[in-house]
C-alpha cells in the first residue's frame, strides 16, 4: 500500500504540475521534425479522449487545446499525480507552411501534426533568359545549319563539276 509520509513532496508536486520543469514541462510535451517536404509535430496527450482535442489556426498560429477529465471526487486518492483539466499549446507556423493543408491523428495517447510545406516555399529552377544569348543561338543555329549544307553544297558542286569534265572528255573522245 502507497503511504504519504512527506508534506513537502504534495507542495513540490504541485508547483511542478503548474509549472513543469526543465526536462519535464506541465503541458502537452512535443517532439517536431522536418520529413521530406512536410514538417511532423507530435504531443503527447495521454489519456485524453479525443474528441475533448481541438485545433485550430488563425493566421500563422496553430493552437492545441485538449481536456484531461477531472479525478472523481467520490474517491479518497492515495496519488494523484497526473495534471487534469484544459491544456493548451500554441505553435508559431512560419510563412512557407500550408495552414490549409493540416491533418492530425491521435493515437495511443500521441497526437500527431503533419504540416505540409507550400508549393511556394519549395525550391524550384528558375530559367534565365538572356535576349542577347537567344538571339545568338538562333544567328549559330543558322550558322551552324549553313555549315553543315556546305559540305553538301561543295560535294554536288564537285561531282557536277566532274560530270561536266567527263562529258567533255567523251565529246573529245567523240571527235
Amino acid at each position: 500500500m502507497l503511504m504519504r509520509t512527506d508534506p513537502f513532496r504534495d507542495l513540490d508536486r504541485i508547483t511542478q504540475q503548474v509549472l513543469g520543469t526543465m526536462t519535464r514541462p506541465a503541458v502537452m510535451p512535443l517532439d517536431a521534425w522536418r520529413e521530406d517536404d512536410r514538417f511532423i509535430a507530435e504531443f503527447d496527450l495521454p489519456g485524453v479522449d479525443a474528441r475533448s482535442i481541438e485545433l485550430d489556426v488563425e493566421r500563422n498560429v496553430l493552437t492545441v487545446r485538449a481536456e484531461r477529465p477531472e479525478l472523481d471526487r467520490d474517491r479518497e486518492y492515495i496519488s494523484a499525480e497526473r495534471p487534469r483539466g484544459m491544456f493548451t499549446r500554441r505553435l508559431f507556423l512560419g510563412d512557407a507552411l500550408d495552414t490549409d493543408r493540416i491533418e492530425a491523428h491521435y493515437r495511443n495517447g500521441v497526437l500527431r501534426l503533419t504540416i505540409p510545406i507550400a508549393d511556394k516555399a519549395k525550391p524550384r529552377k528558375i530559367t534565365v533568359i538572356d535576349a542577347d544569348h537567344d538571339h545568338a543561338l538562333e544567328e549559330s543555329q543558322s550558322a551552324i545549319e549553313s555549315a553543315a549544307a556546305e559540305p553538301m553544297h561543295e560535294a554536288m558542286k564537285e561531282s557536277a563539276g566532274k560530270a561536266s569534265e567527263d562529258g567533255q572528255r567523251l565529246a573529245t573522245a567523240g571527235r
